[in-house]
């Protein structure tokens, strides 16, 4: 057998990487990315950081611009809270009704000779002076002159009637005959869709997140007292991780405006967004 020269032996041996060497390359490249990791950490860590506040905000934000959309639609003097909760009833429309006979020739609604809507004795159908844009809905409650006060108060029933069906933008059919306690000094009169309640619950935290919720309900029966969280109906969740929450209504200096101060707190991971929000509420019957 022939034995290779033995330049190409010591070349073969040139060729290669000793262990040695294969271990200085990792132990160079190791400190490296150390060193690389420490100068990265921290704008990753601001990167998280900013991008979990930016989530927090926009979570809380939202809700609460949830909820002022729906106060501004509440019923005059129907706002009540109890700290971790405000409850309204909410208008879908509303008007102004005739207070004069109409014009011979005119069309009439209902068994009245008139159109009218009578204070002075039962009825179960008046004119719209305009059209009603959106119409009521069968179901719907009719409510004027809501002082919010004895007598006056939608949440008894004293000032309600159901509406029967919309024949058209013009008039109101109401199911029963009825006589509104009070007339409204603008003649107008709301039609609601039902009460609708914000509650705020279980608020705290836990290993730095937040434990509590705040959720929507609507679709539930009314009562004269507020209920912490209502009976039936159905809710949607608005916002999770909620560590502190807290409503406050305040009736104007004139009883014609209210305003509702919010204040939502979200944590998670220590990390804590808080935002206050006021709504004005008109509260003119």
């Amino acid at each position: 057998m022939r034995r290779k020269p033995a330049f190409l032996l010591s070349a073969r041996r040139e060729a290669g990487f000793t262990l040695v060497e294969l271990i200085v390359v990792i132990a160079i490249t190791s400190i490296i990315a150390a060193v690389v990791a420490v100068f990265i950490r921290a704008p990753v860590e601001g990167y998280f950081d900013a991008a979990r506040r930016a989530e927090l905000t926009d979570t809380a934000d939202t809700a609460l611009r949830r909820m002022a959309r729906d106060l501004r639609l509440a019923l005059p003097n129907s706002v009540r809270t109890n700290g971790s909760a405000v409850e309204f009833l909410q208008t879908r429309t509303g008007g102004r009704y005739r207070t004069e006979p109409a014009a011979a020739g005119a069309p009439k609604c209902g068994s009245l000779d008139e159109d009218v809507l009578d204070f002075t004795a039962t009825d179960d159908c008046f004119e719209v002076l305009g059209s009603l844009i959106p119409a009521a809905a069968a179901g719907d409650m009719v409510v004027v002159y809501n002082l919010g006060i004895e007598e006056a108060t939608a949440y008894d029933n004293d000032n309600t009637a159901t509406v029967a069906a919309a024949s058209d933008a013009s008039h109101i059919v109401l199911t029963a005959a009825t006589q509104f306690p009070f007339e409204s000094p603008g003649s107008r009169f709301h039609v609601v869709s039902g009460p609708v309640s914000y509650v705020c619950a279980g608020a705290g935290t836990l290993n730095g997140t937040g434990t509590g919720t705040l959720r929507r309900y609507s679709g539930y029966a009314m009562t004269s007292a507020q209920n912490v969280p209502p009976a039936g109906g159905s809710n949607a969740l608005l916002a999770d991780k909620v560590s502190a929450c807290a409503f406050v209504y305040e009736q104007g200096v004139t009883e014609r405006s209210g305003l509702v101060s919010m204040q939502l707190q979200i944590t998670e991971d220590s990390e804590t967004v808080s935002l206050y929000h006021e709504v004005h509420v008109p509260n003119v019957p």
